[in-house]
Formats: structure tokens, sequence, C-alpha cells
């Protein structure tokens, strides 16, 4: 009968230890600047899996300061039965995570820190090769824009001498653009008239374009 009752009072004893342990694992924690999920279920002997379960967290990444998180894995339980010897020396492995996280922390503040010198270097550096292709494009448009001036002027002055034709002929004046015999010396080939053509207005006016001013003031160029 003895050996019974030391039986039930050791049992109730123990169910006893259970139940302090599981009152002691339910806890609510105020996130603070620099928190971590991995970091609180590390202080607090449980999982990231069951905080994240108790408190229902989409991205356990993602915590905000002051926000309240129930801690209450089932580590808690357990370590509670155990001596104050255990919990010690199960805490110092805990405090070394803890360091270990922050030197982790540190260093991904530190890559991201030089990744944005990086990124912002980078836009630096590209901001002259965007002005010079615009200053590029503007020289094009330019260009083209002479150009295609040069060449309305020179055909305007083809169209009012000849109509255009390498063949027209007029006295001593030949061809497309009217030129002297003696400028073509006897090489009527449109490939030369061109040639002498563009020689002979570059030497007087400059440009087509002032040649054309010209024959509209005088009627000749």
């Amino acid at each position: 009968m003895k050996i019974k009752n030391a039986l039930l009072s050791t049992a109730a004893a123990i169910a006893s230890l259970f139940a302090i342990g599981a009152t002691a694992q339910a806890a609510t924690v105020t996130v603070k600047a620099g928190d971590t999920v991995s970091q609180i279920a590390l202080d607090h002997n449980t999982t990231v899996d069951a905080i994240q379960q108790a408190n229902h967290l989409k991205d356990v990444n993602l915590i905000l300061v002051g926000q309240q998180l129930e801690v209450n894995g089932d580590d808690s339980a357990t370590t509670t039965t155990t001596t104050t010897t255990t919990t010690t020396q199960t805490s110092q492995p805990a405090a070394t995570t803890q360091s270990s996280s922050q030197t982790t922390n540190q260093a991904s503040q530190s890559q991201t820190s030089q990744s944005s010198q990086t990124q912002s270097s980078q836009t630096q550096t590209s901001t002259p090769a965007a002005k010079t292709t615009t200053q590029q494009s503007t020289s094009s448009t330019s260009n083209y824009s002479n150009n295609s001036s040069e060449s309305a002027a020179k055909a305007w002055i083809a169209n009012k001498e000849s109509g255009g034709s390498y063949s027209a002929r007029n006295g001593q004046y030949i061809g497309k653009y009217q030129l002297s015999a003696s400028y073509l010396n006897g090489d009527y080939s449109a490939a030369n008239q061109e040639r002498v053509a563009n020689n002979y207005v570059a030497s007087r006016y400059g440009s087509w374009a002032n040649a054309k001013s010209h024959w509209l003031a005088n009627n000749w160029y």
C-alpha cells in the first residue's frame, strides 16, 4: 500500500512539473529593432516554425518593430523540466548562435552597402556616355539635315538648268548642270559631270544652297 501511494505521489509530482513547463512556454514578445524570428526562437528555446504557426506569419523574414509575437514552442516545455545545470549548458550554444547571427547580419549589411555604392558609381559613370550618345545623335541628325538640304538645292538647280538630263546641250553648255565644255575636258559622262559640278559649286559658292540663292537672284549660277 505504501509503495502504491509513493508511486501515485511521484506521478502527481511529474504531472505538476509538466504543467509548469506547459505554462512557462506561453509568452508574448515585443519585436525590437534588429530582432529576427530565428533569434527570438533561440532566445526562447523554440523553433522558427512554431513561432510562424502560432502567429500565422506569411513571411518569417518580415516582422515589424513593436509587433507582438506569441512564443509557445514545444521545446520550451521540455527545457523547463530539466535541471538548472542542463539549462545553463544549453543556453551557452544559444548565445554563440546569437553572436553568429549578428555577425552574419553585419556582413550582409556591409555587402548591401558596397553593392549600393557600386551601383551608384556605375550610374554616375554611365551618365557621360548617355550625354555623348545624345550629342552624337544630334550631330548625325544635323548632318543628315544638311545633306538633305544640299541634295535638294542641287536637284533644284539641275532641274532649272536641264530638266535633270545629262545629255542636254545649249551651245557650249553641256549636261545636267549646263557646265561649260572647257570644264568637262571632253569627258561628258554622268560621273564626271557630277564631280565637276560639285567642285565648281564648292569653289565658287561654298555649297549648293548658296548656289541656289545666287540662281534665284540672278537666274544663273
